[in-house]
């Protein structure tokens, strides 16, 4: 517990000396496949703001984009190798009211170890509970395919995401997320991301209601915690025109693994003190 307040706390410290990002969401992210290990707490804290958004809710009643802080604290737990559960807890920050957005659940299955693959493919399912002032339907369902290639230098992914909102005046939406990025050296990545918002599949916006967004984004660590940094220019007068959006991360220690890790040394240990096992190691021919 006393760790978990040490991390809490300096991921809010990190988070007040970056810029605070906007969107429609809560969470603008590009997903990689990349997931908790088996065992393994993560924490991931979003926070979006737009400098310079729309100035007319969505719907009677909604939140007004412009000059609303969005957020999410994200939890989430590695089941196997290619299972994640999460959930969040969504917020705004408007006209000095803090607004729940109730809450996300999520299940995200991936290629196993997707982070040491040249190509990786996954699918997020997240069942959100919405509150009035966030969306005119109280439940929706998020589907998030995620196919992207990677190399030694860049990687390409898309998120070719359909959200659905059930009740009066639901409908599925097509909202694709793309995501180019150069490597520049360890953990440190530069690149653009691309959201999109087309509405409803079948009867989509005429293209000045249509959100279409580009965003200059780099990746880095400080220490033990992940950061994701972006400043994002809206294309259409339906897009927020100036948005910037942080992510900070930490991955908890996995349970029993600095505990492995010394069983391993301690066996390997008797092995390197033996003169003979090192002269048999370094002579091939007295292993025949």
């Amino acid at each position: 517990m006393r760790n978990f307040r040490k991390i809490f706390g300096l991921l809010t410290s990190i988070s007040l000396l970056v810029p605070w990002s906007a969107w429609a969401a809560d969470e603008i992210q590009v997903y990689n496949a990349d997931i908790a290990e088996v065992g393994q707490w993560t924490i991931q804290q979003h926070l979006n703001y737009a400098f310079e958004g729309r100035t007319q809710p969505e719907f009677p009643g909604g939140l007004v984009p412009n000059h609303t802080l969005n957020g999410t604290p994200e939890f989430a737990y590695g089941i196997t190798d290619w299972w994640e559960a999460g959930f969040y807890l969504p917020f705004a920050a408007s006209d000095n009211q803090f607004l729940s957005n109730g809450a996300k659940i999520r299940n995200l299955f991936v290629s196993p170890h997707a982070e040491k693959r040249d190509f990786f493919y996954g699918v997020n399912f997240e069942l959100s509970y919405n509150m009035p002032r966030f969306s005119q339907q109280i439940y929706a369902l998020e589907i998030r395919p995620i196919i992207g290639w990677r190399n030694t230098e860049w990687e390409f992914i898309v998120n070719p995401i359909v959200d659905t909102s059930f009740g009066g005046g639901g409908e599925t939406d097509f909202l694709p997320a793309f995501r180019l990025a150069r490597k520049l050296g360890q953990d440190f990545f530069v690149g653009a991301e691309y959201y999109a918002d087309f509405g409803q599949i079948g009867n989509f916006l005429p293209l000045n209601e249509q959100q279409h967004t580009i965003f200059a984004v780099t990746d880095f660590k400080i220490g033990d915690i992940d950061v994701e940094l972006g400043l994002g220019y809206g294309l259409t007068s339906g897009s927020d025109r100036l948005i910037a959006k942080t992510i900070l991360g930490y991955a908890f220690p996995v349970p029993g693994a600095s505990e492995k890790n010394a069983s391993a040394k301690s066996a390997y240990a008797p092995a390197l003190n033996n003169p003979f096992a090192h002269s048999m190691a370094s002579e091939p021919w007295m292993m025949r």
